[in-house]
C-alpha cells in the first residue's frame, strides 16, 4: 500500500467516525453530571465512564449511518453533505462491518464498566443493561436493516429520547442513584437541541433523501414546515431552560445560558429565511456549535450555583 493510499484511508476513516459530532454527544452527559454537582451527588469515575460510553455510541451510530445509507443508495454524488469513506470506495462493506463489530464490543465493555461502578441494586443493573442494549440497537438500526426507523421519519423522536431524556437523566441517576423530577426540563432542552441538529442535517439532504426513499421527518413535512418545526424546537428548548431556572435556581450565574440565546435566535431566523438545501450546509455546523455552547453555559451556571 502506498503512503498516499494509507493517508487517504486514514482520512476516510476519520470522515466516517465524524469526530466533530462527539462534543454534542457528550454534552448531554456533561449536563447530567452538572445536575449531579448541583445536588451534591457528583462522582468522577461515573461521569468519565458515561462520557466514554456516550462517545463510543456516537461513533457506532456514525459508522452504522454510513454503512446503511450507502447500502440503500441514499448517499450519492448528488448529496450536498460531505462524501464519506464508503462513498469514495476507500472503505469496503466488509471493513465497515468489522469496524461496527469492534465498536459494539467497545460499547459493551464501556457500558458494563459504567454499570459495575455506578449501580448498587440488581434492579438498576438489569435496567441499565437493557437501556444500554437498546442504545446499541438504536444506533445501528437508524439506517441499517430491512426497515430502518430513520427512513420512516422516527429519527427525531429517537434523538430526543437518547440524546435528551436517557442521556441526561440516566447520567444523573447513575451518580445520584435516584430519579429527580428537576432533571426532566434540562434533559428535554438538551434533546430538543440535538433534534434541531438532526433536522438541519435532514433539511440539507431533503431533495436527495426524497429521491432515494429516505422519508425523514423533514421530507414528510416539506421544506417550509420543516423550517417552522426547527424554530419550534429551538423555542421549546429555550423555554425549558428558562422554566427550570425560574423553578429551581436563585443565582445570577444560573442565567449564563442566556448568552447563547441571541445566537440561537439568529440561527433560527437564518433558517427560516433560507429556503435552499445548499444554505443548510453551513447552518449545520452553526447549529452544532450553538447547541454545545448552550449546554455548556447551562452546566457552568449549575456548577456555580
Amino acid at each position: 500500500m502506498s503512503l498516499t493510499t494509507s493517508i487517504s484511508q486514514t482520512q476516510a476513516w476519520l470522515e466516517s467516525l465524524r469526530p466533530k459530532t462527539l462534543p454534542l454527544a457528550v454534552s448531554a452527559v456533561v449536563t447530567g453530571s452538572a445536575l449531579a454537582v448541583w445536588t451534591g451527588h457528583f462522582k468522577w469515575p461515573v461521569a468519565l465512564l458515561a462520557l466514554l460510553t456516550a462517545a463510543i455510541l456516537q461513533i457506532l451510530s456514525n459508522l452504522a449511518n454510513d454503512y446503511g445509507d450507502v447500502a440503500k443508495g441514499s448517499d450519492t454524488e448528488k448529496r450536498i453533505g460531505p462524501m464519506r469513506g464508503m462513498q469514495k470506495d476507500l472503505i469496503t462493506a466488509k471493513q465497515m462491518k468489522t469496524a461496527l463489530t469492534i465498536t459494539v464490543l467497545f460499547a459493551c465493555l464501556s457500558g458494563i464498566a459504567l454499570i459495575t461502578v455506578a449501580c448498587n441494586s440488581p434492579n438498576d443493573i438489569i435496567g441499565f443493561l437493557v437501556l444500554g442494549l437498546l442504545a446499541i440497537v438504536a444506533a445501528i438500526t437508524y439506517t441499517v436493516g430491512t426497515r430502518p426507523y430513520g427512513y420512516i421519519g422516527l429519527g427525531d423522536i429517537s434523538v430526543l429520547i437518547f440524546f435528551g431524556w436517557l442521556s441526561v437523566i440516566g447520567t444523573y441517576y447513575l451518580q445520584a442513584n435516584t430519579f429527580s423530577l428537576s432533571t426532566v426540563l434540562p434533559a428535554t432542552a438538551c434533546g430538543l437541541l440535538s433534534t434541531a441538529v438532526l433536522n438541519i442535517n435532514n433539511l440539507r439532504d431533503i431533495e436527495t433523501d426524497q429521491q432515494n426513499g429516505k422519508n425523514t421527518l423533514a421530507v414528510r413535512l416539506g421544506g417550509k414546515k420543516a423550517r417552522y418545526y426547527h424554530a419550534a424546537l429551538l423555542i421549546s428548548a429555550m423555554i425549558c431552560l428558562v422554566s427550570f431556572t425560574l423553578l429551581y435556581l436563585n443565582s445570577g450565574f444560573s442565567w449564563l445560558f442566556l448568552l447563547s440565546f441571541p445566537l440561537l435566535l439568529k440561527h433560527m431566523l437564518q433558517v427560516l429565511r433560507d429556503p435552499t438545501p445548499e444554505g443548510m450546509r453551513p447552518k449545520l455546523v452553526q447549529m452544532v456549535k450553538v447547541a454545545l455552547l448552550t449546554n455548556i453555559l447551562f452546566s457552568i451556571g449549575l456548577v456555580l450555583n
